[in-house]
C-alpha cells in the first residue's frame, strides 16, 4: 500500500523543539514526543481542518499538549498559546493529553476550545530520581515524593522533621528533643553494626556528608554534648518537594552512599504569574510533653526511715528546671517566573527557647534561586542555588556519654523534694553531697555558646545539544564554620571545682563537580532515555581546640570566651585536619516499550580514598521491571481500573561511612615501647603500632530486593501502592580482634556476617469527599519490619552502655547471629519477694545471680509503624491531623534505672511505682526487664485549623490565611519515661546502640498561632 509522506512545514518543526524543551521542564508527557507521525495515514482520507484551543480549568493555554486522532497516529501539538491545527477525517474522534490533566475524547468540530480537567492520580505525578525525573507512571523503584502541601506542620527546625509519619518505612526518632538536636532517620530498617543508618541527603543536586558540621561540646564530668544536627541550617520554609528513594533501584545510582536509602530535597523556584511577596510568621509555645513520676515531698517524707533526709521544704524541681518555652519564626519570600527564567529569593529569622531552662535555638537564613534560558528556544539554561545561614545555641549540661549523676535533667529528677532552690540567704542550696548537685545551681554556673555559620550552593548548566540531547554540569560547595564556647564557672561540686573552659572549632567544606548526559530517543513505539555520567566530589575537615583551668569567678572579670588569657592557666591545646575524595561513574538505562512495559537498569562505580590499596572501586548495578497493566487490551472495559503497575527490582548499593584511614597503619612514639639505649638509665621512646594496615579493606555492600503494586481506582478515589522488599547487608565493616602475632589487638575487617531486613509497606490515598464546598481526603502509610542478624563470625558484639550506680561498663544491646540486630541482652526480673527484695531468674541454676544468667530480649525496632494523615476543607476552613504510631519495639529505659529504689537510701528520690511496689531500699540495681519497657504509642502529632479570607475585592492582597496548630498533642502509651519514640546514642566499642532512653532532653507539647500572607 502507497502512503505519502508529509514533510514537517517550518512551524511544526518550532512547535516540535518548544515541545521537546517544555518535556525537559517537566511540563509535557515524553510519550507525547512522539505522537506527531504523518506517514501512517493517506492523504485522500483527510476531508477538514479543525482548529482549536486547549486550556487548563482555569482559562489557561496549555502549551504542548497532545491532540490526536483517535485510532490513529495522526496527532499535533499545541504551541505556546494552547492552539492546535489538525487534518482529520470527517467523523474523526480527538483524544487530548497533557501531563498532570485528565485525558479527554471529544467530536473533531472546527474553533473547539477544551477544558482539560486537573488530574490526582498521583501516578501522573513528576517525582525526582537520581540526576533527572520521571512521570510516577514510569517508575520501576519504590520512590516516594512529598510535596509542601505534604510536610508535617508546626515546628521544625530542620527537613527531616517534615517527613515523620508521612512516608511508609521511613522511620524519624529524635535522638534529644533540644532546639537543634540531631534526629535518627532510618529506611527500612537497620543494616549496620558499626555505622549509623543515616540516609544520603541530597539538597538542590549538592550530596551533603553526613559529618559533623558544628562542634561537640566539651566534658566537665557532666558528658561531652554532641553536634547538632547537621540539616537545622535550611529553612524549612524554603523546601518545595522531598523525595525518598528507599530500593537499591531508585538508590544505586548514588552507589556506595545509597545503602540506607536516599533523600532528595528540592528548594522552591519562582512561580508562575505576577511577582509575589509572601510573609509568613507564626508564635508559638510549648511545655514538656509529660512529666515523670517521682514522689512528691509529702510522699517521699513517708517514704524515708532517716529523719535528716527531711529538709522542711516543698519543691517540684521538674517544674524548677522547665518552662514554657515560645518560639518566634518569621520568613519573607519573593518568587517571580518570566518567559526565559524564574527567580526566588527569601530570609527568614527563628528564635527557639527550649524548654530547659537558658537552652535555646537562633537562626537567620537567607536564600537566592535563580533561572535562566538563553539562546533558542532554551537551549541554555543557566541555574544557581545558593543558601547562607548562621546558628547560634544555648546548651545545657545533658551530655549523652555522662554517668548517671552527670547532667542537670538527671539530677532534678533525683533531687530531694524537701530541698529548696535557694537558701535563706538567697543563694542556691548548697545540697554537699558528692555526684548530686543542685540543678538549677547548675545551670546556673554552665554556659555553652555554639555560632555556626553554613554556605551551600551549586550552579548548573543544562545544554541541549540536539533534539533529545543534554549535557548539564553541576558545580557545587558546602562550606560550614564553627565555635564552641563551653565554661564551667568555680563551683561547690566535684565536677571541676576550680572550674574550666574549652573552646572547639571546626570546619568543614565539600567541593563536587559533576558531568552527565541524557539522550532520549524514540523508535517506533520504544523509547529510550539513557544516561551516562562522571562525579567528583572532596571533603576535608579540620578542628582545633584550647582550653584553660582554675578561672575567675561567675561575674568576675571579662567571660573566657570574650579573653581566654584573662585568667586561669593553659591546660591543652590539639588540632586535627582530614581529607577524603570520592570519584564516580554512573550510567543508567530507562526503556519504555508502548508506555506498557518498563526496564531501568543502572551502574555506578565509586573510587574512594577512604578504602584499601586493593579494592579502591566497587560496583553497585541494579536492575528494574516494570508493566502498567491497565494499558492493557484485557483492561479496556475495566473502569473501576483507572492504573494499575506491577514492577520489581534487584540492586546493590554501598555504605563507606568510615573513619579515614583506618586501612593505614598507624605509630606514636611510647615510653611504654621505649627501651634504655645507655647506662645512664634514660629511657628512650620506642614505636607503638597503633592500628594494624588492611589494604583489602572495602564497602559494606547492601543488596535488596523489592517488589510492588502500584494501583489508582475507581477514577483516582483510592490509590496508593504495596511493597515487599528484602534488604540485606554484606561485607559489614567492623574493629574486631586480630589474628596472633598482629602488631596490635584488633583490625578493622570486613566479615562474612549478614543483616538481613524484610517487610511489606503499604501506601493507601482516597479523596473520600470532593464537591465545591466541602473536600476529606485520607492518607494512610504502614510498614513491617522483621530485622535479623546472621552468620556472625565472632560469637557476639556488645553496645548500648548503661548509666546507674555500679553500671559502668554494661551494656544493654547485643548482636548475635539469630537475633535482631541490638537486641537486649539482662537479667530477667521476675518481681519481689515478700521484703522487697528483687526476684532474678536464675538461668543456670547454680544460686547464684550474676552475668552468667543474662538472657537476650527483643530489641528496640518496631515490627510495625504507621502514620495517619486526613485533610478537610469546608468553604474557608481547614482542618489537617497527622497521626504516627508503632508496635512491637522495646526501649530499656535508663531514666528508671537512675531512679531506682536504692536512692531512698542516700538522700535522693525514686521514681514513685518503685516505692508503690514494696520494693526495698537496699536492693542493688541491676540491669534487668524490670527497666525494659515495650514503646508501642499512638500520638496525634499535628492538628491544625485554618482559614483563607476573601481577598478578591483587594488587588494589592493575594492571600491571607490565619492558622492555630498543636503539635505532640496526646500520645496514648503504657511507657514510662517523658516520649517512648527516642533513642539516645549510648555507643560502645564503636557499634551503634538501639534504644536507649538515657534521660534526654524530653520532648515537648506546643501550640501555635500563625498568619500567612501572600501580597
Amino acid at each position: 500500500m502507497y502512503s505519502k509522506i508529509t514533510h514537517l512545514k517550518p512551524k511544526q518543526i518550532l512547535i516540535g523543539l518548544s515541545v521537546l524543551l517544555l518535556t525537559e521542564s517537566g511540563i509535557a508527557s515524553e510519550s507525547n514526543l512522539a505522537i506527531t507521525n504523518f506517514s501512517n495515514y493517506s492523504p485522500y482520507e483527510i476531508q477538514k481542518t479543525i482548529t482549536g484551543t486547549v486550556l487548563d480549568n482555569n482559562g489557561i493555554p496549555l502549551p504542548g499538549a497532545a491532540v490526536r486522532e483517535l485510532g490513529t497516529d495522526n496527532g499535533v501539538i499545541t504551541d505556546f498559546d494552547g492552539k492546535f491545527s489538525i487534518d482529520v477525517n470527517s467523523d474523526a474522534l480527538l483524544e487530548i493529553s497533557y501531563l498532570g490533566f485528565k485525558s479527554q475524547k471529544v467530536e473533531a468540530a472546527d474553533g473547539i476550545a477544551i477544558t482539560l480537567e486537573a488530574d490526582a492520580a498521583n501516578l501522573d505525578e513528576i517525582v525526582l530520581v537520581g540526576y533527572g525525573k520521571k512521570t510516577k507512571k514510569d517508575l520501576t523503584g519504590s520512590v516516594t515524593q512529598l510535596s509542601a502541601e505534604d510536610f508535617k506542620k508546626g515546628v521544625n527546625v530542620s527537613p527531616d522533621n517534615l517527613i515523620q509519619g508521612k512516608v511508609a518505612g521511613v522511620r524519624v526518632v529524635q535522638s534529644s528533643g533540644e532546639p537543634g538536636a540531631g534526629v535518627d532517620v532510618s529506611i527500612r530498617g537497620i543494616g549496620s553494626i558499626r555505622s549509623g543508618s543515616t540516609p544520603l541527603f541530597v539538597v538542590d543536586g549538592v550530596p551533603l556528608s553526613n559529618e559533623n558540621v558544628s562542634a561537640a561540646g566539651a566534658d566537665f564530668g557532666l558528658g561531652s554534648s554532641t553536634a547538632k544536627n547537621p540539616l537545622n541550617f535550611l529553612n524549612t520554609s524554603d523546601i518545595a518537594s522531598i523525595t525518598v528513594l528507599k530500593d537499591a533501584s531508585a538508590a544505586a545510582i548514588y552507589g556506595a552512599r545509597g545503602s540506607n536509602g536516599v533523600v532528595i530535597i528540592t528548594t522552591k523556584q519562582g512561580e508562575k504569574g505576577d511577582a509575589s511577596i509572601t510573609i509568613d510568621s507564626y508564635l508559638n509555645a510549648a511545655q514538656v510533653i509529660k512529666k515523670i513520676d517521682v514522689l512528691s515531698a509529702s510522699e517521699y517524707r513517708n517514704a524515708i526511715t532517716d529523719p535528716s533526709y527531711d529538709h522542711g521544704r516543698s519543691t517540684d524541681w521538674q517544674d524548677e528546671l522547665f518552662r514554657t518555652a515560645i518560639t518566634q519564626n518569621h520568613n519573607f519570600s519573593y518568587s517571580k517566573r518570566t518567559d526565559s527564567g524564574n527567580y526566588y529569593a527569601s530570609l527568614s529569622y527563628m528564635d527557639q527557647e527550649g524548654i530547659v531552662e537558658t537552652s535555646a535555638f537562633e537562626r537567620t537564613t537567607a536564600r537566592l534561586n535563580a533561572e535562566e534560558s538563553f539562546f533558542d528556544n532554551k537551549r541554555l539554561k543557566l541555574r544557581m542555588n545558593l543558601t547562607a545561614s548562621q546558628i547560634n545555641e544555648n546548651g545545657i549540661p545533658n551530655g549523652a556519654n555522662a554517668g548517671s549523676d552527670g547532667q542537670v535533667i538527671m539530677h532534678a529528677l533525683m533531687a530531694n523534694p524537701t530541698r529548696s532552690v535557694f537558701d535563706e540567704d538567697g543563694e542556691y542550696t548548697n545540697f554537699n553531697m558528692n555526684a548530686h548537685y543542685n540543678p538549677m545551681y547548675l545551670l546556673n554556673i554552665f554556659e555553652d555558646k555554639t555560632e555556626t555559620l553554613r554556605v551551600l550552593g551549586n550552579i548548573e548548566a543544562s545544554l541541549r545539544i540536539i533534539d533529545g540531547l543534554d549535557y548539564k554540569f553541576n558545580l557545587g560547595i558546602d562550606r560550614s564554620s564553627s565555635e564552641r564556647n563551653s565554661t564551667i564557672y568555680p563551683n561547690v561540686t566535684d565536677r571541676t571545682p576550680l572550674g574550666a573552659y574549652v573552646q572547639n572549632n571546626l570546619d568543614s567544606q565539600s567541593a563536587l563537580i559533576e558531568h552527565y548526559l541524557t539522550y532520549n530517543f524514540d523508535i517506533d513505539r520504544s523509547n529510550f532515555e539513557v544516561l551516562g555520567g562522571f562525579s567528583y566530589q572532596k571533603f576535608k575537615f579540620s578542628g582545633t581546640s584550647f582550653s584553660t583551668i582554675n578561672i575567675s569567678e561567675l561575674g568576675e572579670g571579662v567571660a573566657p570566651e570574650y579573653n581566654p588569657g584573662y585568667s586561669g592557666e593553659q591546660s591543652g591545646v590539639s588540632g586535627y585536619a582530614q581529607e577524603n575524595e570520592l570519584q564516580s561513574y554512573f550510567g543508567r538505562l530507562n526503556y519504555t516499550f508502548d508506555d506498557r512495559y518498563l526496564l531501568t537498569a543502572s551502574i555506578r562505580a565509586d573510587g574512594s580514598t577512604r578504602f584499601g590499596d586493593n579494592n579502591k572501586y566497587g560496583y553497585f548495578p541494579s536492575f528494574a521491571l516494570g508493566w502498567n497493566i491497565d494499558r492493557e487490551l484485557f483492561l479496556e472495559d475495566i473502569e473501576e481500573i483507572s492504573q494499575l503497575k506491577l514492577r520489581a527490582s534487584w540492586g546493590e548499593t554501598g555504605n563507606q561511612e568510615v573513619a579515614n584511614k583506618i586501612t593505614q597503619a598507624s605509630y606514636s612514639q611510647s615510653a611504654s615501647g621505649g627501651y634504655y639505649l645507655y647506662n645512664n638509665y634514660n629511657l628512650i621512646n620506642g614505636i607503638v603500632v597503633n592500628r594494624t594496615a588492611n589494604s583489602d579493606l572495602k564497602w559494606e555492600v547492601v543488596t535488596q530486593f523489592d517488589l510492588g503494586l502500584d494501583f489508582s481506582l475507581w477514577d483516582n478515589k483510592l490509590y496508593g501502592s504495596i511493597d515487599y522488599y528484602n534488604k540485606t547487608t554484606t561485607d559489614a565493616i567492623l574493629n574486631i580482634p586480630s589474628e596472633p602475632l598482629s602488631p596490635t589487638t584488633t583490625v578493622w575487617k570486613n566479615i562474612d556476617g549478614e543483616i538481613v531486613n524484610n517487610g511489606f509497606e503499604f501506601t493507601l490515598g482516597s479523596q473520600l469527599i470532593n464537591t465545591e464546598d466541602f473536600n476529606w481526603s485520607l492518607d494512610v502509610n504502614g510498614a513491617t519490619l522483621a530485622n535479623t542478624v546472621k552468620n556472625l563470625p565472632v560469637s557476639e558484639l556488645y553496645s548500648g552502655s548503661v548509666a546507674g550506680p555500679g553500671l559502668s561498663g554494661v551494656a544493654a544491646n547485643i548482636y548475635k547471629s539469630g537475633y535482631e540486630a541490638g537486641s537486649f541482652f539482662m537479667l530477667n526480673h521476675l518481681g519481689f519477694d515478700e521484703n522487697g527484695n528483687d526476684i532474678f531468674e536464675d538461668l543456670n541454676n547454680d544460686g547464684v545471680i550474676n552475668s552468667d544468667d543474662r538472657k537476650i530480649f527483643e530489641g528496640a525496632l518496631p515490627n510495625f509503624s504507621f502514620g495517619i494523615n486526613t485533610s478537610l476543607s469546608y468553604q474557608r476552613w481547614d482542618l489537617s491531623l497527622a497521626f504516627i504510631g508503632q508496635t512491637g519495639g522495646y526501649l530499656v529505659n535508663n531514666t528508671n534505672l537512675a531512679l531506682n529504689i536504692n536512692n531512698l537510701a542516700s538522700d535522693r528520690n525514686v521514681l514513685s511505682e518503685f516505692y508503690d511496689d514494696g520494693a526495698n531500699p537496699q536492693n542493688t540495681p541491676q540491669l534487668s526487664t524490670l527497666y525494659l519497657e515495650k514503646s508501642d504509642f499512638i500520638r496525634l502529632n499535628n492538628a491544625r485549623v485554618g482559614y483563607n479570607f476573601n481577598t478578591a475585592n483587594l488587588n494589592w492582597l493575594k492571600g491571607l490565611n490565619l492558622y492555630v496548630s498543636a503539635q505532640n498533642v496526646f500520645t496514648i502509651t503504657n511507657y514510662s519515661g517523658f516520649d517512648p519514640l527516642i533513642n539516645s546514642p549510648r555507643a560502645s566499642g564503636g557499634n551503634q546502640s538501639i534504644g536507649i532512653d538515657y534521660t534526654t532532653y524530653p520532648s515537648a507539647r506546643s501550640y501555635m498561632i500563625g498568619a500567612t500572607i501572600k501580597l
